[in-house]
C-alpha cells in the first residue's frame, strides 16, 4: 500500500510528490496526458520557442528560490528584459499608452475628472470588513469609476480571465483588503510599504528552454513511481479508511489520497463518494481561454515593442484580452529578424464556444494589426485552447472554500491542492504545496 496517491500531474501535483519525498514521505503520482506540467506547455518550433500557457514566473519570497536551488535549475533562469516594468493599455483613442506616473498627469488614459477622483482616495474612510464586495463594487468606492475601466477592468480580463463584477475582491486581491482596514487607504499603505522595502524584491523569469523547464526537472527528481497515460476512472475509500484508486486496468490502495485536479474534475471523482462536496467543486467556474502565438518579420512591426505587452480594456469593445511582447520580453524566443507574441482571448466575459481557431486568430490578427501597426500576414501561428484555464474566485468563493475545508475534514485522508484555492500564481502553487508536504509529513 502506498503512502500517498496524488492524482494529477500538474505543478501543483508534481510539487506536492517533490515536497513530499524532501520530508521523506513517498508518494505516486497518476496523469493522464502522455506528459507531466499541465498547462506549462513549451514548444520549439520553426525558430520560436513559444509558452502556449504561462508565460513567466514571479519569485518572490524563499520556497520557489529554494525550490529552483534543490532542482539545480539556476543556471537555466533567464531574467526578464529590463522593458518588462513598461506595460501598455490601450486608451479611448486607440493609442497604447505606458503605465506609470504619467498616466496621473498627462490625461492620456483618465480624465481630468478621473485622476482627481483617484487623488482623493486618501481621503475616503474604511469599507465594512464584513460585507463581501465584488473587485469592481472595491475600485469604485475606492479609486472611482474611470480606474476601473481602464485600469483594473483590463488587467482583471487580462491576467485572470475574469469579470470585475463577478470576482470577490477579498477572495482576489486579499492584500488590497488588507491594506484598506490597517491603514486606511491604499495610497497610504502604499507610503508605508516604501518606508519599510522587502529585502528582496521579486524577480520575473523564465528558462532557456522555457517554463515547462520547471515540471519536467521535477518529474525527473522524483524518486516515486509516475504513471503518464493514467487517467482515473474511479476512486473508491475502504473501510479501514484507505483508498483505492482504478486507473483502466490497474489500481493501487493508499493511506492518503492528493487531487490535484481542477475542481472539476475533482468532483466528478466524488460524485458517487460525497455528492455534497462534488456540488461545492462543480459550483466553481473556469472560462476558456485561447492563447494565439504569432510570429511576425521584425520589419512588419511597427509599434517597438518595448515592453511587457498590452492590455485592452473591455469598454474598447474588442476580443482580444491582450499581448505579450513575448521576444522582448526573455531572448531567443524568436530568430533575429523575427518578432513573437502571445495574445489571449475569451474569458468569462467573452466566451468562445463553437469558433474555431481560425476564426479566434483572425479576428486577434484583425484587431491588434492597426493597434501595432502590423502590415502583411503572419511568418508563423499556432493556437492552444485551454477549455478550463483559471478558477475564477467569484463572490461566495471564500465561504465555499470555508465548507469544502469542514466537509473534508470529516473524510479521513482526503486532501485537495489546486489552483482554486490559496491563489492561482505559479509560485501560490508551489508554496501551497509545500504546506500541505508539511502538513502530511507531520
Amino acid at each position: 500500500m502506498d503512502k500517498v496517491i496524488i492524482i494529477g500531474g500538474g505543478l501543483s501535483g508534481l510539487a506536492s510528490a517533490y515536497f513530499l519525498q524532501q520530508q521523506g514521505v513517498p508518494s505516486r503520482l497518476l496523469e493522464a496526458a502522455p506528459q507531466v506540467g499541465g498547462n506549462l506547455l513549451s514548444i520549439q518550433e520553426n525558430g520560436f520557442l513559444r509558452d502556449a500557457g504561462p508565460n513567466s514566473l514571479m519569485i518572490k519570497g524563499q520556497v520557489v528560490p529554494a525550490l529552483i536551488e534543490s532542482l539545480q535549475l539556476e543556471q537555466e533562469i533567464i531574467e526578464a528584459n529590463p522593458l518588462a516594468k513598461r506595460r501598455y493599455i490601450l486608451n479611448r483613442k486607440r493609442q497604447l499608452v505606458p503605465l506609470g506616473p504619467g498616466v496621473l498627469f498627462s490625461g492620456k488614459l483618465l480624465s481630468l475628472q478621473g485622476r482627481l477622483r483617484l487623488l482623493s482616495e486618501a481621503f475616503r474612510g474604511r469599507g465594512n470588513s464584513a460585507v463581501e464586495e465584488s473587485i469592481a463594487t472595491f475600485v469604485r468606492r475606492r479609486l472611482g469609476p474611470e480606474v476601473l475601466t481602464w485600469l483594473v477592468d483590463p488587467f482583471v480580463s487580462g491576467v485572470f480571465a475574469g469579470d470585475p463584477e463577478r470576482l470577490a475582491v477579498a477572495a482576489t486581491f486579499p492584500r488590497l483588503v488588507k491594506m484598506e482596514q490597517e491603514h486606511g487607504s491604499l495610497f497610504r499603505a502604499a507610503l508605508a510599504a516604501r518606508k519599510n522595502p522587502k529585502n528582496t524584491k521579486p524577480r520575473l523569469i523564465s528558462f532557456r528552454k522555457g517554463l515547462q523547464a520547471l515540471p519536467l526537472r521535477m518529474a525527473e527528481r522524483l524518486e516515486g513511481p509516475l504513471h503518464c497515460n493514467a487517467p482515473v476512472d474511479l476512486l473508491q475509500q475502504h473501510k479501514d479508511g484507505s483508498w483505492e484508486v482504478f486507473s483502466q486496468q490497474q489500481s493501487w490502495r493508499s493511506e492518503k489520497i492528493i487531487l490535484a485536479l481542477p475542481a472539476h474534475k475533482a468532483a466528478a471523482l466524488l460524485a458517487t463518494l460525497q455528492p455534497t462536496l462534488a456540488a461545492e467543486l462543480e459550483a466553481i467556474s473556469y472560462p476558456a481561454v485561447t492563447t494565439l502565438s504569432i510570429g511576425f518579420p521584425r520589419h512588419s512591426v511597427e509599434h517597438p515593442l518595448d515592453g511587457f505587452g498590452m492590455l485592452i480594456p473591455r469598454t474598447m469593445g474588442l476580443e482580444t484580452l491582450g499581448v505579450l511582447f513575448s521576444s522582448t520580453l526573455f531572448p531567443d524566443r524568436a530568430d533575429p529578424e523575427q518578432v513573437l507574441m502571445t495574445a489571449f482571448i475569451g474569458g468569462s466575459q467573452n466566451p468562445l464556444q463553437g469558433r474555431s481557431d481560425s476564426d479566434l486568430l483572425q479576428t486577434v490578427l484583425r484587431e491588434i494589426q492597426p493597434i501595432l501597426g502590423i502590415t502583411g500576414e503572419p511568418s508563423f501561428s499556432r493556437c492552444q485552447n485551454w477549455p478550463e484555464a483559471i478558477p475564477q474566485y467569484e463572490s461566495g468563493h471564500l465561504a465555499r472554500l470555508e465548507r469544502i475545508a469542514k466537509m473534508t475534514d470529516q473524510i479521513p485522508g482526503l486532501y485537495f491542492r489546486a489552483n482554486w484555492s490559496d491563489g492561482v500564481a505559479l509560485g501560490d502553487c508551489m508554496e501551497a504545496a509545500r504546506q500541505l508536504s508539511q502538513k502530511l509529513a507531520n
